[in-house]
């Protein structure tokens, strides 16, 4: 039997569960779980239910720097949760470096929604692709994590949705946070 290979979609609801792992634990390196309703290893869509703060595009109190800051951000945590849902399934679920064409991938649509969304220029997103990646190889690199991050991809297998509260507590159960 051939190893599997790592493709932008996913293999099985085990690759798919390590996924949804990574991105919660990216959250919570973040400081940005409360920027989340719900996740849901079911979902037809997104498995990734944001709060209506993730959302909120300012008023007109808010001067247009902040609000700007605000979309940077947030394009900063849906860049790292997209990052660390490949490094949870290649590095710790199949135990190999993410192919380099998925990066490459990741990083073109990265460049073209900084872009669009952010109105970032290519340098400024390729600096916060290199941010993004470094900082998520240290969580997914580290072999020590592999046994918590391993138990909560089981635990959202078994669960299959867990609330922003929820991904929280079982996070600092497992010392992930």
């Amino acid at each position: 039997m051939s190893k599997p290979t790592l493709t932008l979609a996913y293999l099985n609801e085990d690759d798919r569960a390590y996924g949804l792992a990574g991105m919660a634990i990216s959250l919570a390196a973040l400081d940005a779980i409360d920027r989340v309703a719900a996740i849901s290893l079911d979902a037809e869509g997104p498995m990734v239910s944001f709060a209506n703060e993730f959302y909120f595009s300012g008023s007109p109190s808010i001067s247009p720097k902040s609000t700007w800051n605000n979309l940077v951000h947030n394009f900063y945590i849906t860049s790292a949760m997209a990052v660390s849902n490949l490094m949870a399934r290649s590095l710790v679920r199949l135990g190999e470096e993410v192919p380099e064409a998925l990066l490459d991938k990741v990083h073109a649509e990265m460049r073209a929604e900084g872009e669009e969304s952010c109105s970032l220029e290519e340098d400024e997103v390729d600096r916060l692709f290199i941010r993004t990646t470094t900082g998520m190889r240290r969580i997914f690199g580290n072999r020590r994590l592999y046994p918590a991050i391993e138990t909560f991809a089981r635990t959202l297998s078994r669960r299959r949705n867990l609330s922003g509260t929820e991904i929280y507590d079982e996070l600092r159960e497992l010392r992930l946070i």
